[in-house]
C-alpha cells in the first residue's frame, strides 16, 4: 500500500485562488453581469483595508454567490478558455518551500493527492501540470454547452472526499502527508498522520493551538 500526501491547492501551492482569479476574470469579461465587477472590488476592498474581522469571508461569499447567480449565462466552452488562461498566468507562482516539498514527496515514492474548493476544471491542469496521481475540485455540473446549475462541492467536506481517494487507491495513512491553510482543511489534516498548516488563516492556527 503506497503512502499519500494531500494537498489543498489555492494558498499552499499555489500563491493566490484560483477560484477567484477565473471569476475575476468571468466579470472582466461581462459574463456575471453589468456590476458584477465592481460589486468584486467592493468587497475585495472591504477585505484589503481588514475592516472586520470578516470581511475575508464575506468577500469569499459575495464572489461565489455572484458566480453562481450567473451560470446560466457563462458558456462552457467561453469558460474553458479562460480556464487555460488562469493557468498559464498561475500555475508557476507557487511557494518555493511547498512546491520543493512536493517533489521531494514525489520522488520519495507518494502518491500525490489534491483536495481542494476550486473548479475542479483548474485544479485537472494544475494536477497534470505538477504530476499529481488523483484530483477532486468544485463541480459545476454540465448540460450540453452550459451550466446546469447543480453542483459538487469538495471543500464541503474533504475528509470524506480523502477517504474515497485513499479507498479508490488502496493506499495507507501511515506516514501520510497533508498541506492546508484554512478551517476547511482541518478534517483532511487530522486524517493524515503528517499535517502541515502551511500560511494557516487565524481558525486553522487557533485549532492547531488547542491540539
Amino acid at each position: 500500500m503506497k503512502k499519500f500526501a494531500a494537498y489543498d491547492i489555492d494558498g499552499t501551492l499555489i500563491r493566490w485562488q484560483l477560484y477567484h482569479v477565473l471569476v475575476d476574470k468571468l466579470a472582466s469579461e461581462g459574463a456575471l453581469g453589468k456590476d458584477a465587477k465592481r460589486l468584486l472590488r467592493e468587497a475585495r476592498m472591504v477585505w484589503k483595508r481588514r475592516e472586520h474581522a470578516d470581511a475575508f469571508k464575506e468577500y469569499e461569499s459575495t464572489l461565489i454567490k455572484i458566480y453562481e447567480n450567473a451560470l446560466h449565462n457563462i458558456s462552457t466552452k467561453e469558460f474553458d478558455k479562460l480556464v487555460t488562461g488562469v493557468i498559464d498566468e498561475y500555475k508557476d507562482q507557487t511557494y518555493v518551500y511547498t512546491r520543493d516539498m512536493l517533489r521531494t514527496l514525489r520522488s520519495d515514492g507518494y502518491f500525490l493527492i489534491i483536495i481542494s474548493g476550486s473548479h475542479h476544471e483548474l485544479i485537472e491542469q494544475i494536477g497534470k501540470y505538477y504530476g499529481f496521481d488523483d484530483w477532486i475540485g468544485t463541480r459545476y455540473l454540465r448540460d450540453k454547452g452550459a451550466f446546469s446549475g447543480e453542483k459538487e462541492l469538495a471543500s464541503r467536506d474533504k475528509a470524506s472526499a480523502l477517504r474515497k481517494l485513499v479507498e479508490k487507491h488502496s493506499l495507507t495513512y501511515d506516514g501520510s502527508v497533508g498541506i492546508g491553510d484554512s478551517k476547511s482543511d482541518v478534517a483532511m489534516l487530522e486524517l493524515v498522520e503528517k499535517p502541515t498548516a502551511f500560511n494557516p488563516d487565524e481558525l486553522l492556527l487557533r485549532r492547531g493551538a488547542e491540539a
